[in-house]
């Protein structure tokens, strides 16, 4: 994956009892950024992440920084009124303006710059969503976002677009290596290759790690992309989606720097990154596109998605060369269009989350400093209520049921048969669930042949996991649930635990 080239600090695991103002449970950009929104206000704050920092999927985002969000604006304002919109579009583009504020405060190198973003619609459809987007997004208060006829790309007509102005990109892992020291700086301790095994919450919360350790605390952060806390709270309430992505070498200059959406279903999107040699020397760029999102767990034609996002590369840009990098990541799509940024439902008052961050997880985890700091220190927050994890929204009502009969469906594999009939069929480097007797178990094969086998049972809520074979991963289709193919141990929450050993 091309982007992990900024090495991140790192801090030992835990090596004894602590006590802190605040911990915090993951240690990507929402974590990271509300540890150090929390140490600038005066808190003492512990952070805790079994893998390494930025590890999980921040490393895998393409880094687009927007107020142009996925959920188009038009039906924001369907779903949570005008009045949501307009928060919605405000919290976001704060979250801009305070990367880039923490970017020159801390003086953080990391190819920050602000751009202009386009939405457009294939050629020869309908601009009608285009002007319906436009009335809305101006009503949101986006007033600088117009219509223009074409995108400002020569040798591609891509037809007439809205331009999103003053949006940013920036090298994810270059930014979070300079937020790890700030926060560093700034007194918080973070603890990596240290799990959190049970999380409770009330007066004198506690975090227990799987090493034994306990962290004390007056509140409890849970940042994990999904939350690890929850059996069915918030799980009903978003989706896991897989996305893909690709990245072709461009001439220096051959494709203007920009952002680009579309509208179809899978969507695309697209930016351009500049690739420095180590004497700081302009080398070339890198074309990055995504898209062709599927539910987690739920397809297996890995390799044909990722061929047609390099199709539709190579067939607007004919100065884009090889591919030369493919990777994947995962995203909480809500089923009403806003993330969940706040106290943990049916919980602890002093338990909070941040999830459901869908497309836009560099803002959305920006905006998760604020507000969770805002709750924690006891200030007015205003965007409260449109991000309240608790909240139930009737207007979204058709794709709750939809998602969670999806959900229902796939309990059926707990019947069928396996994928292959023994572990003989398969081949190195792959995996496949097998049935015995009444058991389904997960049979991964090593590039040496030796055999790793799990339960077929994702711990979470009892789903049959599926193989992952770009990945080489074991993936719950129900809730998105990812896990180790050597020893089963959770990757992707919403399980707190790996699957059991065979």
């Amino acid at each position: 994956m091309w982007m992990a080239t900024a090495e991140v600090p790192a801090q030992l695991p835990l090596a004894k009892n602590a006590r802190a103002d605040v911990c915090i449970i993951g240690a990507g950009i929402a974590g990271m950024t509300t540890a150090y929104m929390l140490a600038r206000a005066g808190k003492s704050v512990i952070v805790l992440d079994d893998g390494p920092i930025a590890g999980g999927e921040t490393c895998r985002t393409t880094a687009h920084l927007v107020n142009a969000l996925d959920a188009r604006y038009y039906e924001l304002e369907r779903l949570h009124g005008e009045r949501g919109a307009r928060l919605a579009a405000e919290s976001h583009t704060a979250a801009i303006d305070r990367i880039e504020a923490i970017v020159n405060e801390e003086e953080i190198d990391c190819d920050f710059e602000r751009l202009d973003g386009y939405l457009f619609v294939p050629p020869g459809e309908a601009t009608e969503q285009l002007h319906t987007e436009l009335d809305a997004a101006h009503r949101a208060g986006l007033t600088e976002v117009e219509y223009v006829e074409r995108v400002p790309y020569d040798a591609y007509d891509f037809g007439a677009a809205l331009r999103f102005p003053d949006q940013g990109q920036f090298h994810v892992l270059k930014y979070m290596a300079g937020l790890t020291a700030a926060v560093k700086r700034r007194g918080a301790s973070i603890y990596t290759k240290t799990h959190a095994a049970k999380i409770e919450g009330g007066r004198g919360a506690r975090v227990e790690t799987s090493g034994g350790c306990i962290v004390t605390a007056d509140a409890v952060v849970v940042a994990t992309n999904t939350p690890v806390n929850d059996l069915v709270a918030i799980h009903t309430k978003q989706a896991a989606y897989r996305t893909y992505v690709v990245g072709a070498r461009v001439p220096h200059g051959a494709v203007p720097k920009m952002l680009l959406w579309d509208t179809p279903d899978p969507y695309h999107y697209l930016r351009v990154h500049t690739v420095k040699d180590t004497l700081g020397t302009v080398d070339y760029d890198v074309l990055i596109v995504g898209g062709e999102d599927h539910k987690t767990g739920q397809a297996e034609d890995f390799v044909a998605r990722h061929g047609r996002l390099e199709e539709w590369t190579h067939e607007r840009f004919s100065v884009a060369g090889e591919i030369e990098f493919r990777w994947s990541g995962q995203v909480m799509e809500p089923v009403d269009g806003m993330g969940f940024i706040g106290r943990n439902p049916m919980d602890s008052e002093n338990v909070l989350i941040a999830t459901g961050a869908a497309g836009n997880g560099m803002t959305h985890g920006t905006i998760a400093g604020m507000l969770l700091t805002d709750l924690i220190v006891g200030r007015e927050n205003e965007w409260a209520p449109l991000y309240d994890p608790s909240r139930i929204s009737l207007r979204a009502a058709g794709r709750f049921v939809q998602e969670n009969l999806n959900v229902a469906a796939q309990f059926a594999d707990l019947v069928t048969g396996g994928d292959v009939e023994n572990a003989e069929d398969i081949a190195p480097g792959e995996g496949a669930v097998i049935r015995r007797g009444l058991s389904k178990v997960a049979v991964s094969r090593g590039e040496r042949g030796a055999l790793h086998e799990y339960s077929a049972i994702c711990p979470h809520l009892g789903c049959v996991v599926a193989w992952n074979s770009l990945e080489k991963s074991w993936d719950c289709p129900c809730h998105g649930s990812r896990f180790d193919k050597r020893d089963g141990h959770a990757i992707n929450g919403p399980a707190i635990s790996g699957l059991s050993k065979v």
